[in-house]
Protein backbone atom coordinates (compact mmCIF):
# COMPACT_ATOMS: atom_id res chain seq x y z
CA UNK A 1 0.00 0.00 0.00
CA UNK A 2 0.80 3.28 -0.60
CA UNK A 3 0.83 5.73 2.00
CA UNK A 4 1.04 9.61 1.65
CA UNK A 5 1.87 11.92 4.87
CA UNK A 6 1.24 15.31 3.90
CA UNK A 7 0.89 17.10 7.52
CA UNK A 8 0.99 21.30 8.11
CA UNK A 9 2.75 22.26 11.21
CA UNK A 10 1.44 22.01 14.65
CA UNK A 11 1.85 25.47 15.19
CA UNK A 12 4.01 26.19 18.51
CA UNK A 13 4.88 22.91 19.01
CA UNK A 14 6.40 20.66 16.01
CA UNK A 15 7.12 22.03 12.38
CA UNK A 16 5.24 20.29 9.46
CA UNK A 17 8.30 17.68 8.79
CA UNK A 18 8.57 16.43 12.41
CA UNK A 19 4.88 15.75 12.25
CA UNK A 20 5.12 13.63 9.38
CA UNK A 21 8.30 11.80 11.23
CA UNK A 22 6.57 11.08 14.05
CA UNK A 23 3.08 10.03 12.07
CA UNK A 24 5.50 7.54 9.79
CA UNK A 25 6.68 6.16 12.88
CA UNK A 26 3.21 4.93 14.27
CA UNK A 27 2.53 3.46 10.59
CA UNK A 28 6.31 1.59 10.58
CA UNK A 29 5.22 -0.17 14.06
CA UNK A 30 2.32 -1.70 12.27
CA UNK A 31 3.42 -2.21 9.29
CA UNK A 32 6.77 -2.09 7.93
CA UNK A 33 6.50 -3.19 4.18
CA UNK A 34 4.11 -0.28 3.18
CA UNK A 35 5.32 2.24 0.90
CA UNK A 36 5.43 5.90 3.13
CA UNK A 37 6.45 9.32 1.34
CA UNK A 38 6.43 12.22 3.40
CA UNK A 39 5.65 15.68 2.18
CA UNK A 40 5.44 18.66 4.52
CA UNK A 41 3.12 21.23 3.58
CA UNK A 42 2.73 25.03 4.61
CA UNK A 43 -0.44 27.21 3.39
CA UNK A 44 1.92 30.37 2.64
CA UNK A 45 2.29 31.49 6.12
CA UNK A 46 5.67 30.11 8.54
CA UNK A 47 7.48 27.02 7.76
CA UNK A 48 6.93 27.35 4.36
CA UNK A 49 10.36 27.95 3.62
CA UNK A 50 11.87 24.87 5.40
CA UNK A 51 9.04 23.02 3.22
CA UNK A 52 10.17 24.00 -0.36
CA UNK A 53 13.75 23.92 1.10
CA UNK A 54 13.25 20.52 2.31
CA UNK A 55 11.70 18.94 -0.70
CA UNK A 56 12.68 20.74 -3.69
CA UNK A 57 16.66 20.48 -3.33
CA UNK A 58 16.86 23.64 -2.41
CA UNK A 59 19.44 25.78 -0.48
CA UNK A 60 19.76 28.57 2.15
CA UNK A 61 21.05 32.15 2.35
CA UNK A 62 22.36 33.52 5.82
CA UNK A 63 22.03 37.44 6.02
CA UNK A 64 22.42 39.90 8.97
CA UNK A 65 18.98 41.86 9.40
CA UNK A 66 16.89 44.30 11.59
CA UNK A 67 14.56 41.77 13.63
CA UNK A 68 10.90 43.98 13.81
CA UNK A 69 12.77 46.15 16.70
CA UNK A 70 15.85 46.92 14.27
CA UNK A 71 18.17 44.95 16.17
CA UNK A 72 20.41 43.16 13.79
CA UNK A 73 19.78 39.41 13.84
CA UNK A 74 21.10 36.83 11.37
CA UNK A 75 18.14 35.52 9.26
CA UNK A 76 17.64 33.12 6.36
CA UNK A 77 16.24 33.02 2.95
CA UNK A 78 15.86 30.25 0.42
CA UNK A 79 17.17 29.74 -3.36
CA UNK A 80 15.60 27.13 -5.54
CA UNK A 81 16.94 26.88 -9.19
CA UNK A 82 17.19 30.61 -9.69
CA UNK A 83 14.64 31.92 -7.60
CA UNK A 84 14.57 33.07 -3.78
CA UNK A 85 12.07 32.17 -1.13
CA UNK A 86 11.31 34.64 1.47
CA UNK A 87 9.64 33.54 4.54
CA UNK A 88 9.32 37.32 6.28
CA UNK A 89 8.64 35.48 9.66
CA UNK A 90 12.06 35.19 9.75
CA UNK A 91 13.13 38.77 9.97
CA UNK A 92 9.70 40.02 11.26
CA UNK A 93 8.29 37.60 12.68
CA UNK A 94 5.86 37.31 15.87
CA UNK A 95 8.33 34.55 17.22
CA UNK A 96 11.08 36.86 17.26
CA UNK A 97 10.16 38.72 20.22
CA UNK A 98 8.97 37.86 23.97
CA UNK A 99 5.63 38.53 24.87
CA UNK A 100 6.83 41.75 26.10
CA UNK A 101 8.46 42.48 23.58
CA UNK A 102 5.30 42.52 21.15
CA UNK A 103 3.76 45.64 20.26
CA UNK A 104 2.71 46.32 16.35
CA UNK A 105 2.76 49.73 16.84
CA UNK A 106 6.78 50.22 16.85
CA UNK A 107 7.76 46.89 15.06
CA UNK A 108 8.80 46.87 11.18
CA UNK A 109 9.24 44.83 7.87
CA UNK A 110 12.71 46.95 7.14
CA UNK A 111 14.47 43.17 7.63
CA UNK A 112 12.81 41.82 5.29
CA UNK A 113 13.38 44.49 2.38
CA UNK A 114 16.82 43.76 3.67
CA UNK A 115 16.66 39.65 2.39
CA UNK A 116 14.72 41.08 -0.61
CA UNK A 117 18.25 43.74 -1.39
CA UNK A 118 20.62 40.59 -1.07
CA UNK A 119 19.10 38.64 -3.15
CA UNK A 120 18.42 40.44 -5.70
CA UNK A 121 22.64 41.05 -4.77
CA UNK A 122 22.59 37.31 -5.92
CA UNK A 123 21.36 38.38 -9.23
CA UNK A 124 17.96 36.62 -8.55
CA UNK A 125 14.75 38.23 -9.99
CA UNK A 126 12.31 35.58 -9.32
CA UNK A 127 10.66 35.35 -5.83
CA UNK A 128 8.36 34.19 -3.63
CA UNK A 129 7.27 35.38 -0.79
CA UNK A 130 5.69 34.14 2.45
CA UNK A 131 3.75 36.65 4.53
CA UNK A 132 2.10 34.88 7.49
CA UNK A 133 3.30 35.07 10.91
CA UNK A 134 3.91 38.98 11.55
CA UNK A 135 4.36 40.80 14.31
CA UNK A 136 4.05 44.02 12.19
CA UNK A 137 1.42 46.45 10.96
CA UNK A 138 3.32 48.69 8.75
CA UNK A 139 2.12 48.06 5.25
CA UNK A 140 5.61 46.95 4.11
CA UNK A 141 6.95 51.01 4.59
CA UNK A 142 9.93 49.19 6.38
CA UNK A 143 10.73 46.87 3.65
CA UNK A 144 9.76 49.15 1.44
CA UNK A 145 12.43 51.72 2.87
CA UNK A 146 15.21 49.29 3.09
CA UNK A 147 14.88 49.29 -1.40
CA UNK A 148 15.07 53.06 -1.30
CA UNK A 149 11.49 54.39 -1.16
CA UNK A 150 11.27 57.56 1.01
CA UNK A 151 7.91 58.08 2.96
CA UNK A 152 8.03 61.57 4.33
CA UNK A 153 5.75 64.12 6.59
CA UNK A 154 4.27 67.18 5.91
CA UNK A 155 7.61 68.99 6.55
CA UNK A 156 9.65 66.53 4.41
CA UNK A 157 11.05 64.40 7.19
CA UNK A 158 11.14 60.85 6.93
CA UNK A 159 8.21 58.79 9.12
CA UNK A 160 8.86 56.53 11.96
CA UNK A 161 8.28 52.94 9.50
CA UNK A 162 6.43 50.84 11.87
CA UNK A 163 2.25 50.86 12.35
CA UNK A 164 2.41 54.20 14.64
CA UNK A 165 4.52 55.91 11.76
CA UNK A 166 2.18 55.52 9.37
CA UNK A 167 -0.16 58.03 10.87
CA UNK A 168 2.42 61.05 10.25
CA UNK A 169 2.61 59.82 6.08
CA UNK A 170 2.25 62.89 3.92
CA UNK A 171 3.96 61.82 0.85
CA UNK A 172 5.59 58.85 -0.71
CA UNK A 173 8.42 58.99 -2.99
CA UNK A 174 9.01 56.53 -4.90
CA UNK A 175 12.18 57.33 -7.38
CA UNK A 176 15.01 56.00 -5.67
CA UNK A 177 13.91 52.64 -5.22
CA UNK A 178 15.84 49.73 -6.39
CA UNK A 179 14.95 49.40 -10.07
CA UNK A 180 15.95 45.51 -10.07
CA UNK A 181 13.28 44.57 -7.86
CA UNK A 182 10.38 46.58 -10.54
CA UNK A 183 12.14 43.87 -12.87
CA UNK A 184 11.49 41.07 -10.95
CA UNK A 185 8.39 38.65 -11.05
CA UNK A 186 7.45 38.72 -7.10
CA UNK A 187 4.87 36.03 -5.93
CA UNK A 188 3.44 36.49 -2.64
CA UNK A 189 1.56 33.63 -0.91
CA UNK A 190 -0.81 34.82 1.22
CA UNK A 191 -3.01 32.54 3.53
CA UNK A 192 -6.00 35.03 4.56
CA UNK A 193 -7.86 36.99 2.67
CA UNK A 194 -7.85 40.40 5.12
CA UNK A 195 -9.15 43.89 3.68
CA UNK A 196 -6.55 45.93 4.64
CA UNK A 197 -8.62 48.35 7.80
CA UNK A 198 -12.40 47.76 9.04
CA UNK A 199 -13.86 45.21 11.08
CA UNK A 200 -12.38 42.45 9.16
CA UNK A 201 -8.71 44.43 8.38
CA UNK A 202 -5.44 43.37 10.09
CA UNK A 203 -5.50 45.47 13.40
CA UNK A 204 -8.63 44.93 14.40
CA UNK A 205 -8.20 41.09 13.12
CA UNK A 206 -4.68 40.19 14.13
CA UNK A 207 -3.73 43.56 16.17
CA UNK A 208 -3.80 41.62 19.58
CA UNK A 209 -2.41 38.56 19.23
CA UNK A 210 0.94 40.95 18.08
CA UNK A 211 0.52 42.75 21.17
CA UNK A 212 -1.87 45.72 21.07
CA UNK A 213 -4.28 46.40 23.02
CA UNK A 214 -7.78 47.87 22.33
CA UNK A 215 -6.20 51.45 21.86
CA UNK A 216 -3.70 50.41 20.00
CA UNK A 217 -6.22 48.62 17.76
CA UNK A 218 -8.10 51.43 16.89
CA UNK A 219 -4.86 53.69 16.09
CA UNK A 220 -3.56 51.09 14.18
CA UNK A 221 -7.10 50.82 11.98
CA UNK A 222 -6.82 54.70 11.76
CA UNK A 223 -3.62 54.29 10.58
CA UNK A 224 -4.13 51.67 7.91
CA UNK A 225 -7.01 53.90 6.45
CA UNK A 226 -4.77 57.08 6.44
CA UNK A 227 -1.99 55.03 4.10
CA UNK A 228 -5.07 53.56 1.86
CA UNK A 229 -5.55 57.28 1.43
CA UNK A 230 -2.23 58.28 0.69
CA UNK A 231 -2.07 55.50 -1.68
CA UNK A 232 -4.72 56.36 -3.38
CA UNK A 233 -4.07 59.30 -3.73
CA UNK A 234 -0.54 58.63 -5.99
CA UNK A 235 -1.27 55.97 -7.76
CA UNK A 236 -5.01 56.12 -8.37
CA UNK A 237 -6.12 52.88 -6.80
CA UNK A 238 -7.95 51.77 -3.97
CA UNK A 239 -5.98 48.55 -2.43
CA UNK A 240 -8.08 48.70 0.92
CA UNK A 241 -10.20 46.32 -0.46
CA UNK A 242 -8.65 43.81 -2.30
CA UNK A 243 -8.63 40.41 -0.33
CA UNK A 244 -5.12 39.75 1.17
CA UNK A 245 -4.32 42.94 1.23
CA UNK A 246 -4.58 43.07 5.02
CA UNK A 247 -2.57 40.04 5.47
CA UNK A 248 0.80 40.72 7.68
CA UNK A 249 -0.16 43.66 8.83
CA UNK A 250 -0.90 45.18 5.84
CA UNK A 251 2.21 43.75 4.41
CA UNK A 252 -0.20 42.66 1.58
CA UNK A 253 -0.61 45.95 0.26
CA UNK A 254 2.25 47.22 0.72
CA UNK A 255 4.00 44.22 -1.66
CA UNK A 256 1.28 44.99 -4.48
CA UNK A 257 1.53 48.66 -4.34
CA UNK A 258 5.84 49.14 -4.04
CA UNK A 259 6.88 45.89 -5.67
CA UNK A 260 4.17 45.24 -7.83
CA UNK A 261 3.79 41.33 -6.31
CA UNK A 262 1.17 39.57 -6.85
CA UNK A 263 -1.27 37.64 -3.99
CA UNK A 264 -1.45 34.02 -4.89
CA UNK A 265 -2.68 31.48 -2.70
CA UNK A 266 -0.25 29.65 -0.46
CA UNK A 267 -1.07 26.09 -1.17
CA UNK A 268 -1.67 26.32 -4.56
CA UNK A 269 1.77 27.33 -5.35
CA UNK A 270 3.60 25.16 -2.96
CA UNK A 271 1.61 22.23 -3.67
CA UNK A 272 2.32 22.90 -7.74
CA UNK A 273 6.41 23.11 -6.92
CA UNK A 274 6.03 19.87 -4.57
CA UNK A 275 4.13 18.03 -7.54
CA UNK A 276 1.31 17.23 -5.00
CA UNK A 277 -1.77 16.52 -6.78
CA UNK A 278 0.61 13.85 -9.17
CA UNK A 279 2.02 12.35 -5.68
CA UNK A 280 -2.30 12.50 -4.21
CA UNK A 281 -3.17 10.73 -6.96
CA UNK A 282 -0.41 8.06 -6.88
CA UNK A 283 -1.25 7.26 -3.10
CA UNK A 284 -3.86 5.22 -1.62
CA UNK A 285 -3.96 6.63 1.27
CA UNK A 286 -3.21 10.32 2.36
CA UNK A 287 -2.70 11.27 5.83
CA UNK A 288 -2.83 15.24 6.93
CA UNK A 289 -2.93 17.24 9.58
CA UNK A 290 -2.31 20.40 12.00
CA UNK A 291 -2.99 22.05 15.25
CA UNK A 292 -6.37 22.48 15.03
CA UNK A 293 -9.21 23.14 12.35
CA UNK A 294 -12.52 25.43 12.52
CA UNK A 295 -14.53 26.96 10.37
CA UNK A 296 -11.55 28.94 8.78
CA UNK A 297 -9.54 25.81 7.60
CA UNK A 298 -12.53 25.92 5.02
CA UNK A 299 -10.40 28.95 3.36
CA UNK A 300 -7.11 27.73 1.59
CA UNK A 301 -5.89 25.82 5.12
CA UNK A 302 -3.68 22.47 4.29
CA UNK A 303 -6.41 19.92 5.12
CA UNK A 304 -8.99 21.16 3.20
CA UNK A 305 -7.41 21.66 0.43
CA UNK A 306 -5.43 18.50 0.46
CA UNK A 307 -9.04 16.48 0.81
CA UNK A 308 -10.51 18.44 -2.09
CA UNK A 309 -7.18 17.02 -4.18
CA UNK A 310 -7.97 13.74 -2.62
CA UNK A 311 -11.90 14.11 -3.39
CA UNK A 312 -10.93 14.17 -7.15
CA UNK A 313 -9.62 10.74 -7.29
CA UNK A 314 -11.34 9.10 -4.64
CA UNK A 315 -8.62 8.91 -2.11
CA UNK A 316 -9.24 8.52 1.15
CA UNK A 317 -8.14 11.26 3.65
CA UNK A 318 -7.72 10.92 7.83
CA UNK A 319 -6.40 14.29 9.35
CA UNK A 320 -4.71 14.33 13.07
CA UNK A 321 -5.14 17.40 14.83
CA UNK A 322 -4.15 18.89 18.19
CA UNK A 323 -7.83 20.14 18.08
CA UNK A 324 -11.28 20.41 16.29
CA UNK A 325 -14.27 23.37 16.77
CA UNK A 326 -17.96 22.53 15.21
CA UNK A 327 -19.67 20.79 12.53
CA UNK A 328 -17.28 18.56 10.66
CA UNK A 329 -19.63 17.96 8.21
CA UNK A 330 -18.32 20.20 6.07
CA UNK A 331 -15.04 19.25 6.25
CA UNK A 332 -16.36 15.26 5.53
CA UNK A 333 -18.14 17.08 2.31
CA UNK A 334 -14.75 18.67 0.64
CA UNK A 335 -13.42 15.22 0.86
CA UNK A 336 -12.17 14.59 4.23
CA UNK A 337 -12.54 11.26 5.36
CA UNK A 338 -12.36 11.31 9.14
CA UNK A 339 -10.80 13.76 11.75
CA UNK A 340 -9.00 12.06 14.96
CA UNK A 341 -7.68 14.44 17.72
CA UNK A 342 -3.93 14.02 19.71
CA UNK A 343 -5.94 14.80 22.77
CA UNK A 344 -7.46 12.28 25.08
CA UNK A 345 -7.24 13.07 28.31
CA UNK A 346 -7.62 17.35 30.14
CA UNK A 347 -4.15 18.69 30.03
CA UNK A 348 -3.00 22.08 30.08
CA UNK A 349 -1.95 24.50 27.37
CA UNK A 350 1.41 24.30 28.02
CA UNK A 351 1.24 20.67 28.31
CA UNK A 352 -0.53 20.21 25.05
CA UNK A 353 2.24 22.10 23.15
CA UNK A 354 5.10 20.29 24.21
CA UNK A 355 7.39 18.41 21.48
CA UNK A 356 8.08 15.24 22.86
CA UNK A 357 4.21 15.00 23.73
CA UNK A 358 3.13 15.71 21.12
CA UNK A 359 5.40 13.56 18.70
CA UNK A 360 4.32 10.30 20.88
CA UNK A 361 1.04 10.90 21.01
CA UNK A 362 1.04 11.40 17.14
CA UNK A 363 3.09 7.80 16.85
CA UNK A 364 0.49 6.07 18.90
CA UNK A 365 -2.46 8.13 17.27
CA UNK A 366 -1.04 7.14 13.99
CA UNK A 367 -0.15 3.35 14.86
CA UNK A 368 -4.21 2.70 16.53
CA UNK A 369 -5.56 4.46 13.28
CA UNK A 370 -3.43 1.84 11.14
CA UNK A 371 -4.30 -1.12 13.21
CA UNK A 372 -8.39 -0.44 12.49
CA UNK A 373 -7.44 0.37 8.87
CA UNK A 374 -4.97 -2.59 8.38
CA UNK A 375 -8.07 -4.75 10.56
CA UNK A 376 -10.93 -3.12 7.54
CA UNK A 377 -8.98 -4.14 4.90
CA UNK A 378 -8.72 -7.96 5.59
Amino acid sequence: MNILICPDSFKDSLEAIEVSKAIERGIRSVNKEYTIERVPLADGGEGSLDVLINNANGKYKKVKVKDPLLREIDAFYGIIDETAVIEMARAAGLDLLTIDERNPMITSTYGVGQLLKDALDQGIRKFIIAIGGSATNDCGVGLAKALGVKFLDELGNSIEATGRGLSSLYEIDDRDIDQRILASEIKVMCDVNNPLHGKNGAANVYGRQKGANDEMVKVLDDNLRHFSKIVEKKYKKDISKVPGSGAAGGLGAGLMVFLKGELVSGFSTISDILDLEERIKSSDLIITGEGKIDSQSLNGKVVIEVSKIAKKYEKPVIAFVGSYEGDLSSFHGKGLTSVFSILHNPISLGEALDKNRTKASLSNLSEETMRLYQGTRR
